[in-house]
């Protein structure tokens, strides 16, 4: 009796042992929610990317203009600071003007002594004009009197001819013959010595002429020595306004790198002044990127310093050719092992909102992330 008790009371206790476990739902429920976020995940990823395409390796860029002195000199006065807001045809520096100002002086001279070797050349030129004018009114004399001389020695010849036919007849005196030879004589020694004299003011003329020729010749170099002095009076003039440095156009100036008493040379740079009237952005994107954008599609920007605010954008141009072409050593696969490498092509992204107040915030080199809308 006492051993069919225990066999009853230890058959309850064999049942509970071998009863199954029952499985924990919390790790179904966990991985059906990890699965089914890691779906909705991806699913979303996936229509994402049909849809845009992004990069974070993007910066703004800005025009910036170098500041570079068109003289040598010593600088004299700087008055700008570093960072400091200029408008166009602002003074930045000055340089010292003596060495130039001597130079303007010289060639201001040298234009002077230019100037009254042309009015001595034209003086001279004058006085040869009125000695040719002179010499050729004694011509029309002498040519005047040779043909009076000339009708004398006919009408002289004439009688001497007449008288000669007298004189063998007796017809006439001796004297009267003696008188129509000497006449003759005289008449024909008169119209050689016009002819003579007209001669003698013919070479003058031809002399006088060919030194108004001559000073004709110097009146053009002198007027193109004058030219010449004048253009080295304006070089002059220009060089010395270089002295006074200007703001080419209206923006920040960066790190004065210049100091009272420094010399400068021509071409160097001495700093910069980046332009403050338009920003855009520089992303590089992947090859495998470019696909299906397009000119004109919209961009959404994020700047890391304003993580916050997003800003309105459209893609405006690509550029001509990768990067790694405009590099100081582009890559060459012809030489060496070769390595595929993913190139990157920079895009330009123009900023379509004016208004917006952090626009005027951005600055030139700071980094972006952009979403282009596809």
């Amino acid at each position: 009796m006492e051993q069919k008790v225990n066999e009853a009371t230890k058959q309850p206790e064999r049942l509970v042992a071998e009863a199954p476990k029952k499985k924990s739902k919390v790790f179904i429920i966990v991985l059906i929610l990890m699965v089914v976020a890691g779906g909705w995940f991806g699913t979303s990823k996936y229509l994402y990317g049909l849809h845009h395409e992004d990069t974070d390796d993007a910066q703004i860029e800005a025009n910036i203009s170098p500041v570079i002195p068109r003289v040598s000199g010593f600088v004299k006065e700087v008055r700008v600071k570093d960072n400091q807001l200029v408008k166009k045809g602002d003074t930045l520096f000055i340089l010292d003007d003596r060495d130039l100002t001597l130079k303007l002086q010289q060639a201001e001279a040298a234009l002077a002594t230019a100037e009254s070797n042309l009015g001595a050349a034209q003086a001279s030129t004058n006085a040869s004009k009125a000695t040719i004018a002179s010499t050729q009114a004694g011509i029309s004399t002498v040519d005047a009197q040779i043909e009076a001389a000339k009708v004398n020695v006919w009408r002289t010849t004439q009688d001497f001819d007449r008288y000669a036919n007298l004189i063998k007849d007796h017809s006439i005196t001796q004297q009267q013959y003696e008188q129509a030879v000497a006449a003759k004589q005289t008449a024909e020694r008169q119209l050689q010595i016009l002819v003579e004299q007209k001669n003698q003011v013919s070479q003058q003329t031809k002399t006088v002429s060919s030194q108004s020729n001559a000073t004709s010749s110097q009146i053009g170099v002198a007027s193109a020595v004058i030219k010449q002095r004048q253009v080295d009076v304006a070089d002059a003039q220009l060089n010395l306004s270089y002295t006074v440095v200007i703001a080419p156009a209206t923006g920040l100036v960066s790190k004065i790198n210049i100091q009272e008493g420094q010399l400068i040379q021509p071409g160097q740079s001495v700093f910069s002044i980046v332009l403050s009237n338009d920003i855009w952005v520089i992303a590089n994107f992947k090859e495998t990127q470019f696909e299906k954008m397009r000119i004109g599609q919209k961009v959404t920007v994020k700047v890391d310093a304003y993580s916050n605010h997003s800003f309105d954008a459209t893609l405006t141009s690509f550029s001509p050719a990768t990067g790694s072409r405009f590099a100081l050593l582009p890559p060459d696969n012809a030489s060496g092992n070769f390595v595929k490498v993913v190139q990157r092509l920079p895009v330009k992204i123009e900023f379509t909102n004016p208004t917006d107040s952090l626009l005027k915030q951005l600055k030139p080199g700071m980094n972006v992330a952009v979403d282009v809308h596809l």
